[in-house]
């Protein structure tokens, strides 16, 4: 069945990647991940890069723009964002209708100069923007990347050399049912150059999900898992090892069907842990569940050796509880959706004890606006690590409707749609990125983004921040704004 641009922009709308990966030689002990700060102008605080992939831009519908927002010691810097589109000075192509420039967001220093980069990606037919960091931050000075960005990309070190590489999804010869891999090792020139390129074929039809980069057998080599299957269904995910040659061409292991995920030690044993959404059924059947989150231990023989665990909302500890899809009462047969817990995925330590905690985006959660139902309204639930792993002990539960949360929790909104954990006013606990990107304003499906403070005891609602588009200076336009946040 050959794709459409439809389905493709979907699927990657559903999860993306978070790495959390090591570098260096490997020894007998597991090298615990690493986070790799997104700092475009390094100056100790972490930055967002939050994209309107249908946003208007020289004039273009759905021509897409990415907003930079830089962190501060305040937090969020909302001030001096800098709005980047195919019409920056720099930026290589033209601003051209339903280009979603903004489609794909990835970063990493892949120059290693010391600042973090951005890859941007958009239509599937276009190649991929290589945006360099510098002192000023992000600017229009880029280049491209080979084999562009049909489907999927991350970034890793999967060759262990401490330089940043990209895996991309592509098709080779137009074939759109038969995926390939293709693995580009940095350093990168300043045109978007690799050092050097491996293609890796993916012996399952009719192709990717995702993919997900992180090391998950402790050797100081990022390895890879990808999700299989289509918008009729998944296949097993399999995972893919990282060698001191560079990721292996062929998988290691099968699991679990799986969508998106995040690689994060969440029991601080030293191992990478794979934290992902378990499926079944089609597309279809996925957006009515309740959803279900799946770890996957890692191990010196990589990630489910010897315990996989499944937390929902009805498990011990968790908020609220899972919920179907269904029939809206008394709209005449409207339905919504399921709550989806696990659409997305961050991770990050918000407290400091040295765990990585776990946000769960639950895009599809009903919430109590007053007397009132608010469907699909959406939440965040923060799972925090510990040494005996991730469970629902402790958590946190965040809606719109939470007490000092900014705005109202509004049928459709689909807050926690993306979830993203990362320092961001530089105190040294991860800070909650969420957003909904069908907040509306006065006009629909404009977008916007909430930054919750991280503190000693977790996320904390009070003092959070709130902004979209035109606090941005953008426009204000049903653009998605926050459908893709960089990571």
């Amino acid at each position: 069945m050959r794709r459409s641009l439809i389905a493709a922009v979907a699927a990657a709308a559903v999860a993306a990647p978070l790495m959390l990966t090591a570098t260096g030689t490997a020894s007998a002990a597991p090298r615990p991940p690493k986070a790799p700060v997104t700092d475009f102008n390094k100056d100790g605080y972490a930055d967002l890069a939050i994209s309107a992939a249908y946003g208007t831009a020289g004039g273009k519908k759905n021509a897409g723009y990415v907003a930079v927002v830089y962190g501060s010691k305040n937090g969020p810097d909302r001030a001096h964002p800098r709005i980047i589109d195919r019409t920056t000075q720099g930026v290589p192509g033209d601003a051209r209708e339903d280009d979603q420039f903004g489609g794909q967001l990835v970063t990493g220093d892949f120059n290693k100069d010391g600042y973090t980069d951005l890859v941007v990606g958009g239509h599937p037919m276009t190649k991929a923007v290589l945006l360099w960091g510098s002192a000023a931050g992000l600017t229009g000075t880029s280049g491209e990347v080979a084999n562009g960005a049909y489907g999927n990309i991350t970034a890793g070190d999967f060759d262990g050399d401490g330089n940043r590489d990209l895996v991309n999804e592509v098709y080779p010869a137009h074939d759109n049912d038969r995926a390939t891999l293709s693995v580009s090792y940095g350093p990168f020139t300043a045109q978007g150059h690799p050092a050097r390129k491996k293609a890796v074929r993916v012996p399952t039809e009719p192709g990717l999900l995702d993919v997900v980069a992180g090391d998950l057998n402790g050797d100081g080599v990022d390895d890879l898992v990808t999700n299989d299957g289509d918008e009729d269904g998944p296949f097993a995910s399999r995972f893919w090892k990282g060698t001191r040659n560079g990721l292996s061409g062929t998988s290691a292991k099968a699991l679990k069907p799986s969508r998106g995920g995040v690689v994060a030690d969440v029991d601080g044993d030293g191992y990478g842990d794979f934290v992902t959404r378990a499926v079944s059924g089609d597309g279809e059947v996925q957006s009515d569940d309740e959803g279900t989150v799946r770890v996957d231990y890692g191990h010196k023989n990589g990630p489910a050796a010897t315990r996989s665990v499944k937390i929902t909302q009805d498990s011990p500890g968790v908020p609220g509880a899972g919920e179907r899809g269904g029939p809206i009462p008394g709209e005449g047969g409207e339905y919504h959706r399921g709550d989806r817990f696990g659409a997305d995925l961050g991770a990050g330590d918000v407290n400091g004890d040295g765990y990585a905690d776990i946000a769960v985006g639950v895009p599809g959660e009903d919430v109590k606006a007053g007397a009132a139902e608010a469907y699909d309204a959406g939440g965040v639930i923060l799972l925090k690590g510990a040494k005996s792993g991730l469970s629902g002990k402790g958590s946190q539960a965040f809606t719109q409707s939470t007490a000092g949360v900014p705005g109202v929790s509004e049928t459709g909104d689909g807050f926690g749609s993306r979830v993203l954990l990362s320092d961001v006013d530089g105190d040294k606990k991860a800070d909650l990125t969420a957003t909904a990107s069908q907040e509306d304003t006065t006009v629909q499906d404009v977008g916007a983004a909430w930054v919750l403070k991280g503190t000693k005891s977790g996320l904390t609602a009070t003092g959070s921040t709130s902004f979209g588009p035109n606090a941005l200076g953008a426009a204000t336009e049903r653009g998605y704004f926050g459908a893709w946040l960089g990571r």
